[in-house]
C-alpha cells in the first residue's frame, strides 16, 4: 500500500506536547499589521497557494488573507457544529482534528501542520464537521470563504490549487481507510512515522529526525490501537534498529526497511 502521502510539516524548536486537560477553549482572532501578512513574502507561500504566480496574481493573492489568528496550545480553532465561513492555512505549529463518537468517546481523524488547511469540510453543510484543536501554541491564516470564491473565479490557478488540495483530502481519508483495514500494528506505526518524515522532508528539513507534537495515547486513537501498544511497537522497531526513540524525539534508521514492512520498497 501507498504510504500516505500529505503535503509536509516544518518542525520548529518547540516544546514538548502534552495532552490537553478538559475542553478546549475557542481563541479570538488576532489581527496585525496588512504589511505583515503578504502571501508572497511567506516561506510557505508554495505549500498552500499556487506556484509560478505573475506581480498581478501575487497582488491578488495578497488580498486573500486579512488576519492571522493564534491558537494556544489546547484549545480550539473551531468545533464541531460551528458556522463555516472560512478555512484556514496553518503558518506555525501543529493541529489535530477530531470527531465525537455517538459512545461519548472522541475520534482522532488526523493531524495538520505548517503549510496545511484547515476547515475545508465544512464547506458542504455550512458548518464544521469536526474540532480542530492545537497541539502546541500555533498561528493560522485566516481566508474568507466567500473572498475566496470571488478572487478564485477571475484566478484560474487559485481555483485548481484549491481543487488539488480538496482531491489530497479525499486520498488522504482513502488512503487512512486503507492503512486502518488491512495493515497490523506495526506496519501501521511504520507508515504513521514515514509520512510524518516525508511531509517534513518536502519543507527542507530532516528526512530522518522528528519531534511529535502528538502524544501516544492520540497516535493510538489515530491508528486504531491502544496506547500501550503504541509504546510497545514503538519499542520493537527500535529493539530491530529501525527507529531510536528519546521520548517524543524519532530519529528513522533504516527508511528502506520500514519501507519494505509495510509493502512499499522505494
Amino acid at each position: 500500500m501507498e504510504i500516505l502521502k500529505e503535503s509536509s510539516s516544518t518542525t520548529q524548536n518547540q516544546t514538548s506536547v502534552q495532552s490537553a486537560q478538559g475542553a478546549p477553549e475557542r481563541t479570538q482572532p488576532s489581527a496585525e499589521a496588512p504589511g505583515k501578512l503578504a502571501c508572497s513574502s511567506c516561506k510557505l507561500r508554495d505549500v498552500c497557494m499556487p506556484v509560478g504566480l505573475n506581480p498581478e496574481e501575487l497582488n491578488r493573492l495578497d488580498q486573500l488573507v486579512s488576519t492571522r489568528k493564534k491558537v494556544k496550545k489546547g484549545h480550539a480553532l473551531f468545533r464541531a457544529g460551528d458556522a463555516f465561513n472560512a478555512f484556514y492555512a496553518i503558518r506555525l505549529g501543529t493541529f489535530k482534528s477530531r470527531v465525537h463518537g455517538g459512545d461519548g468517546k472522541d475520534q482522532v481523524t488526523g493531524f495538520q501542520m505548517a503549510g496545511e488547511i484547515l476547515g475545508l469540510e465544512g464547506i458542504s453543510m455550512d458548518k464544521h464537521a469536526c474540532d480542530a484543536v492545537a497541539l502546541e501554541d500555533s498561528e493560522v491564516c485566516v481566508i474568507d470563504y466567500q473572498h475566496f470564491q470571488t478572487l478564485a473565479n477571475v484566478f484560474p490557478s487559485l481555483q485548481k490549487h484549491f481543487h488539488r488540495v480538496m482531491s489530497r483530502e479525499i486520498v488522504r481519508d482513502r488512503n487512512m481507510m486503507m492503512l486502518l483495514g488491512s495493515m497490523n500494528a506495526e506496519q501501521r506505526l511504520a507508515a504513521f512515522l514515514l509520512n510524518l518524515v516525508q511531509r517534513q522532508q518536502a519543507r527542507g528539513f530532516s528526512g530522518q529526525e522528528m519531534m511529535l507534537r502528538m502524544t501516544r495515547e492520540e497516535i493510538g486513537n489515530y491508528l486504531g490501537l491502544k496506547l500501550e501498544t503504541v509504546s510497545r511497537t514503538l519499542s520493537k522497531l527500535q529493539e530491530e534498529a529501525l527507529i531510536q526513540v528519546e521520548q517524543r524525539h524519532i530519529k528513522i534508521l533504516n527508511s528502506t526497511a520500514l519501507r519494505v514492512l509495510i509493502g512499499t520498497p522505494e
